[in-house]
């Protein structure tokens, strides 16, 4: 128990007479309370009980927060011939540091392409870093770009492979879009759903 005596100066009433405050604060099972009589003291109580509570409210939700979990989808790559082929895939985010960072794991297939990529994406203040890697393509390098609310645009730079990634979360949807920059697919465009 926390002891407080004559500290603090009370003003309330129509006199404005200041009055001590003489009264306990104790913690009990993670309340925090505040005896003693004083008229109007119920509103110093609670702020003060807000002040010295443990901090147990959650904090603010990272960017990445509505991703964690397994996913899956269908969409479609679209060749540089014009031609388009039917997409299916699969993918499992882990987030982690409350939401700021987001661990990426991407199956894709269709008739004659397939995808294995990997890697995370970090946001700091609405800047998006990260790495990635394909072993299909033998392909790796960095990811950077923005996000703000639930749209992340990003660049990703590799070895063999470059691409803008354009990526909208919901809660229980997410849009993909992937235009390479140097390949013989155009477009990657995905509609996944959290399982």
């Amino acid at each position: 128990m926390i002891s407080i005596s004559g500290a603090i100066k009370l003003s309330y009433g129509q006199t404005n007479e200041p009055r001590m405050f003489d009264g306990n604060v104790e913690k009990r099972g993670g309340k925090v309370m505040i005896v003693w009589s004083a008229p109007g003291s119920a509103v110093l109580a609670l702020a003060i009980g807000l002040l010295l509570a443990p901090s147990g409210a959650p904090a603010i939700a990272g960017p990445f927060s509505s991703m964690t979990g397994e996913w899956s989808g269908s969409g479609k790559l679209t060749y540089t011939n014009g031609t388009n082929e039917r997409l299916r895939c699969r993918a499992n985010y882990t987030v982690l540091r409350d939401g700021d960072t987001v661990d990426l794991n991407i199956r894709c297939a269709s008739d004659s392409y397939k995808i294995d990529l990997t890697g995370f994406m970090t946001s700091n203040n609405g800047t998006v870093s990260g790495r990635w890697s394909e072993p299909n393509y033998n392909s790796a390098g960095d990811l950077t770009g923005r996000v703000s609310g639930s749209q992340v645009d990003a660049h990703a730079i590799g070895n063999t492979f470059s691409a803008r990634l354009s990526m909208t979360t919901g809660e229980n949807s997410q849009s993909v879009t992937i235009r390479p920059e140097t390949a013989d697919v155009t477009l990657i465009s995905v509609s996944f759903r959290k399982r």
